[in-house]
C-alpha cells in the first residue's frame, strides 16, 4: 500500500471520442478503494475509421508505453474493436503490449472469451448502437470464436461520439427485445455507449447474466491483480460474482 492508501493501479487505453469509459470506471472502483485507474487515449473520432481492418499499432503501443510510466499492474485495452475485426487482433495487441512495457494486458475482447468460458455459454444475445452492416461483421467474428449469436438488436448509429448519447431505458428496451429469445447471456457491446449501467437491472427482469464492452475489461483486470470482484456484483452484475 503506498502513501495514499493504494494497493493496485490499472492503466486504461480508450478511444478519443469515448465519454463512457473512464464515467464507468470511476464509478466501479469506489467499490475498491485501494485500487486506482489511470487513462491515455487513441485516436477514434467520428464516422471514419483510418484502420477499418487493424488497430493503429504505433498509437496504441504509444498510449501503453506512456501508461508504463506509472508502473501499473495491468495495461487494459477498453474497446470493443476486436468484436469486429477479429480476436487474433486483441491477442496480437495483448503481446506487443507486454512485449513493450512488461506489463500484463488484457482487452474487452479477450475478458469476454475468459468470462463466456467461465459462464459456460457460447449462446448470447448481442445488442449495441451500431450499425446493421457492422453488426454483422461482429455476428461473424463472434461465430469465428464458437459463439453464437442467437438474437441480435443495434440502433444503426455510425457516429463514435453518438453512441454515448443513447439513453438507459433505451438499452433496457433493447435487451428486453433479444431476452425473448431466450440467449444464455446479452452482450451489450460497444465501450462508448452505457450498458454496464443497466446490466444489473435488465438481470433482475430477464434473469439472464448481462456482460458489457465496458466492464469486461475491468473484471478481468481486477481478477489479475487477485481482486475479489463480488463486492461489485449488486451494482454492476452477475459477472463479477464469477468464481
Amino acid at each position: 500500500m503506498d502513501a495514499l492508501g493504494f494497493e493496485h493501479a490499472l492503466g486504461v487505453i480508450t478511444p478519443s471520442g469515448n465519454l463512457v469509459v473512464e464515467r464507468i470506471t470511476t464509478r466501479l472502483l469506489d467499490r475498491f478503494p485501494t485500487v486506482s485507474a489511470h487513462f491515455s487515449r487513441i485516436g477514434v473520432v467520428g464516422e471514419r475509421d483510418p484502420f477499418p481492418d487493424s488497430y493503429d499499432l504505433d498509437g496504441m503501443l504509444t498510449a501503453a508505453r506512456l501508461l508504463s510510466h506509472a508502473k501499473p499492474d495491468v495495461i487494459l485495452w477498453n474497446g470493443s474493436k476486436g468484436g469486429s475485426i477479429g480476436f487474433g487482433h486483441d491477442a496480437d495487441l495483448k503481446r506487443r503490449i507486454e512485449d513493450a512495457t512488461g506489463i500484463t494486458a488484457t482487452t474487452s475482447s479477450l475478458a469476454l472469451l475468459e468470462a463466456v468460458a467461465r459462464l459456460g455459454t457460447r449462446r448470447i444475445a448481442l445488442v449495441t448502437p451500431y450499425a446493421a452492416a457492422y453488426q454483422q461483421r461482429i455476428v461473424a467474428r463472434m461465430a469465428e470464436e464458437g459463439i453464437t449469436v442467437i438474437a441480435e438488436s443495434h440502433l444503426g448509429l455510425t457516429d463514435n461520439l453518438s453512441y454515448a448519447s443513447v439513453p438507459a431505458e433505451r438499452i433496457l428496451a433493447q435487451i428486453e427485445t433479444v431476452a425473448r429469445a431466450a440467449p444464455d447471456a446479452v452482450l451489450t457491446w460497444c465501450t462508448n455507449y452505457a450498458g454496464a449501467l443497466v446490466a444489473a437491472e435488465a438481470e433482475r427482469r430477464h434473469g439472464l447474466p448481462v456482460l458489457d464492452a465496458t466492464t469486461l475489461p475491468l473484471w478481468h483486470a481486477l481478477r489479475l491483480v487477485g481482486r475479489d470482484t463480488g463486492p461489485a456484483a449488486p451494482q454492476w452484475g452477475r459477472l463479477f460474482a464469477l468464481a
